[in-house]
């Protein structure tokens, strides 16, 4: 018995260790353009002062209380996009995600995963990929907190993150 609550614990730890850097040897290279910012950079963020008038930029000020990670790897190079692909899929298959939404539209292919928290709209975790047409950025994106998926056309629009027109047709379908 002891052996086995051995080989489960670390299971489940190598499972949290492989979500955390799945995609992080794609930081630094060469045909990558990468945006990473982590918990106390959010937490930072939270703290600016707004007018309480503004409602919109405090809706965004409370989201990004609530969240943990994101990180965004774009590229055009057709052999790391590659790569990207069969990571994304091996990373779907044992993370636990469940299909949000899926668009193929002109030879791009949207992927939208996400990882359901406590409610139908409570998100730990969403992740996209987006598989690109000619002359477009192929896009890996992972954000990690506790969230509403209400929230996120928020944040895409504050963040003018890649994909972001993709997310918000997502958070108006699940509802």
């Amino acid at each position: 018995m002891r052996n086995f609550i051995i080989t489960l614990v670390l299971a489940l730890t190598s499972h949290v260790f492989y979500a955390q850097g799945a995609f992080d040897k794609y930081d630094g290279q060469d045909d990558v353009t990468s945006v990473i910012v982590n918990k106390k950079m959010f937490d930072l963020m939270s703290k600016v002062k707004v007018d309480a008038s503004d409602k919109e930029t405090q809706q965004y000020l409370n989201l990004i209380k609530k969240l943990d990670n994101l990180k965004v790897f774009t590229t055009q190079s057709s052999k790391i996009e590659a790569d990207m692909k069969l990571t994304a899929d091996k990373y779907i298959k044992t993370s636990g995600l469940e299909e949000l939404m899926r668009v193929n539209d002109g030879g791009r292919n949207v992927k939208i995963y996400v990882k359901s928290g406590a409610s139908d709209t409570q998100i730990k975790e969403l992740f996209m990929f987006i598989g690109a047409a000619k002359n477009e950025d192929t896009v890996l994106l992972s954000l990690t907190g506790n969230f509403d998926l209400n929230e996120i056309s928020v944040l895409t629009d504050k963040m003018k993150l890649p994909g972001g027109s993709d997310l918000k047709k997502a958070s108006k379908g699940k509802k």
